[in-house]
């Protein structure tokens, strides 16, 4: 029988950190260096939308990485890509100029390595430990992506603006965090070192081809294809993403916009406290809140008010173009509104992978939910810097929060509570 010699409490927290860090830096400290480093809202905009493809695509890849048998060596070589990357951005803003689109091959890069790393975690995960084990470890798995997330949002960019006031140069700032980002991700890369072990398993297919791996996964889309009504669930799930894609990125460029431009002229320390702090927090709190609240009263209940919060969340945005405001607080309390709205809201995307996956499969979940959000987001978050660009943020949002009615009417046409409580 195989023993392992390193308790769970001690490898989830240090695992979880790795996948967490770059994941970050990705989806959301990018967005602000491109903007310092003079791409447009448009650019900008598509640049963010590009950095969420592997996350789309990674599912298309579980076969090949569940056949891969050494997960243990296989997380170590990615987290080296991944580090390798990261320490080459630190370089390339340091002693290059530094040009946006080089920037966003790094950070894409990064994202491919990071998407590949995300898979590997939840294979390992799911080999270590039985199920039931799984469930007394979900909350440490939760509480430290939580933190990291908390700590590379916020508080690394409230050090960068700091920086950048100290060297009184946004280069050196961006270099200088880019270096700790790097080498915080090293530290957390040792550890792994000496606690992760290897899962003994047997599997003949682990030399599986990469194109047989992806027969597979089309034929498991094959499957999904000829479920009944899977076209109204997607075209709903579209729609129900649309409010929240369109602000993804426009959020961070209200904040950081001038007065004269139209924004609160947020510094990248407001930003990094509003919106990497405050609101990951709200954020997190929210999707914890709703999961519990599932759990107890069931999803078919809360289908309807999770949609409308979903969709809601970027009325908060709205009420600060029609009323803007000079307090920092004031624009933390509408931040942790707006990601409490999203955050809680999200929840009803399980709904949408259940009746994909029929409830057949325990992890689906884990493998299905990411790519489904990000995919429907994709495309309008790729759009939303031209659309704020030419309309203005005030018409823009506008625009944006009239999208909820016209999500919930295309709930209701498509059937979709219907269909997607039918399996409850």
């Amino acid at each position: 029988m195989y023993k392992k010699r390193h308790s769970p409490w001690l490898w989830i927290p240090s695992i979880s950190a790795t996948d967490q860090i770059p994941s970050a830096v990705v989806t959301f400290v990018a967005t602000l260096m491109f903007i310092q480093f003079g791409a447009d809202e448009t650019l900008t905009a598509v640049y963010g939308g590009l950095l969420f493809l592997p996350w789309v695509l990674k599912s298309y890849l579980r076969s090949k990485v569940r056949n891969a048998g050494f997960y243990k060596r296989h997380l170590h070589i990615v987290e080296l890509l991944v580090f390798l990357t990261l320490m080459g951005l630190a370089v390339y803003i340091s002693e290059m100029h530094v040009r946006h689109w080089v920037l966003f091959l790094f950070l894409f890069a990064a994202g491919v390595f990071t998407a590949w790393h995300g898979l590997l975690l939840q294979m390992y995960y799911n080999r270590m430990l039985y199920p039931r084990q799984q469930k007394l470890y979900n909350k440490t798995k939760m509480l430290t992506t939580q933190v990291t997330m908390i700590i590379t949002y916020g508080v690394l960019i409230i050090v960068a603006g700091g920086f950048e006031v100290f060297f009184r140069s946004y280069k050196k700032a961006w270099a200088m965090e880019s270096t700790l980002v790097a080498g915080g991700f090293f530290i957390f890369c040792a550890i792994n070192m000496f606690v992760l072990e290897n899962p003994r398993i047997h599997n003949p297919y682990r030399y599986e081809s990469l194109i047989g791996a992806f027969k597979n996964e089309l034929q498991i889309v094959d499957r999904i294809k000829h479920k009944e009504n899977l076209m109204a669930v997607i075209i709903s799930a579209v729609f129900l993403l649309l409010p929240q894609a369109l602000m993804f990125n426009t959020r961070v460029f209200y904040l950081l916009a001038s007065r004269d431009d139209g924004g609160l002229g947020c510094s990248v320390q407001d930003v990094g406290f509003a919106q990497g702090t405050i609101g990951v927090v709200s954020f997190s709190l929210a999707l914890a809140l709703g999961r519990m609240l599932q759990s107890r009263y069931g999803e078919r209940r809360l289908f309807w008010p999770m949609s409308v919060m979903l969709t809601l969340s970027p009325v908060f945005y709205l009420l600060m173009t029609l009323n803007p405001v000079d307090d920092i607080m004031v624009v933390c309390c509408m931040t942790f509104s707006a990601q409490f709205f999203f955050g809680f809201g999200l929840n009803v995307c399980a709904s949408y992978i259940k009746f994909i996956s029929g409830n057949r499969y325990r992890n689906t979940i884990n493998y299905l939910y990411v790519p489904l959000v990000s995919g429907a987001m994709l495309l309008p978050m790729m759009a939303s810097g031209w659309l704020c660009k030419q309309l203005g943020y005030e018409t823009f949002f506008l625009i944006n929060t009239l999208c909820a009615p016209v999500s919930w009417v295309a709930l209701l046409a498509c059937r979709a509570r219907k269909i997607l409580t039918s399996n409850e």
